[in-house]
């Protein structure tokens, strides 16, 4: 039987350096990071991660500012909105929160952030970098993942790791990012075939493919380490009282709520892996934490401090 590997502790390591780090860069510069976070519509999951991303940037002591576009903005403003932004030089990181409104084209708004502000490290430059082994900002998800395994002292070389999922937002950089630790991957995606064969060789799994309680027990070999990054709402009861018997918390918040937030990943899982990151309470929070280690990177590298 593993356990479930959560993220709190290493969020509050990360909290306590980050403000330390802020708080001396504040004495040197004379004022602190900024992050500035644009959100277009009225996404309610959206606008929940965009307020837990403002209240932890000023428990830290980062300067924190939302700037909210109804739906019907259309392109050229937003694009207007982002140049200002990339020629403010109070401004340090910018983030465009996805999803984005039907009409307007996602590339074309990434691609218009400047890439020393890309602090989601979405931009072709970041992403061709990474793809180089260069210095970079590098995407928020896939990083938090990789310090996270460090801090807990995983060995990452020469072990062999299956991502589930190709998205240019997590599959494809945490591809890049392990093999720069040295690590035998596979890629493989929920179009694979005999993916439960692939992935029972594998010291690692991550899931990232987006379909919930995908991975089942005997997708995993005894002692992997199970990394699931999937965020998904069920509210299907029968379901719920199937695989979450053995946690009456979930069924109490499905019974509050109406649905229950689950990741790609059967729970399960954890009677045959040695570690499985719970959802929620796993991958999510590393995201957003470094999101602004990402924005601090970006003050330093302005004001040339190593």
């Amino acid at each position: 039987m593993g356990v479930f590997l959560y993220s709190k502790d290493y969020i509050n390591f990360k909290k306590k350096e980050l403000s330390i780090k802020i708080d001396s860069l504040k004495q040197k510069q004379g004022r602190a990071p900024s992050l500035t976070v644009i959100l277009a519509g009225d996404n309610r999951a959206s606008l929940s991660y965009v307020r837990i991303k403002d209240k932890l940037a000023k428990e830290i002591g980062m300067k924190s500012n939302i700037v909210k576009f109804d739906k019907d903005i259309n392109e050229k403003e937003l694009l207007i909105k982002i140049d200002e932004i990339n020629n403010d030089d109070a401004i340090d990181g910018v983030i465009v929160q996805l999803p984005l409104p039907e009409h307007i084209s996602v590339n074309k708004i990434i691609d218009s952030i400047s890439p020393d502000k890309d602090v989601d490290g979405f931009h072709p430059i970041n992403l061709g970098k990474l793809f180089r082994g260069e210095d970079a900002l590098y995407p928020c998800t896939p990083l938090g993942i990789i310090n996270f395994l460090k801090y807990n002292n995983f060995s990452l070389e020469g072990k062999t790791g299956v991502i589930i999922g190709r998205s240019n937002i997590v599959g494809k950089p945490l591809f890049f990012l392990l093999l720069k630790e040295n690590m035998t991957l596979t890629i493989a995606h929920s179009k694979t075939k005999n993916l439960k064969d692939i992935c029972k060789n594998a010291d690692f799994i991550f899931a990232a493919v987006g379909k919930p309680l995908m991975i089942e027990q005997d997708y995993v070999k005894k002692g992997a380490i199970v990394i699931d990054v999937g965020v998904n709402a069920i509210n299907d009861e029968k379901l719920i009282n199937e695989v979450f018997s053995d946690y009456p918390k979930k069924i109490e918040r499905f019974k509050k709520r109406g649905y229950v937030l689950t990741g790609d990943v059967n729970p399960n899982v954890v009677k045959t892996a040695k570690y499985l990151t719970p959802v929620p309470g796993g991958v999510g929070p590393l995201t957003v934490i470094t999101l602004l280690e990402n924005t601090v990177k970006t003050f330093e590298q302005k004001h040339e401090i190593s």
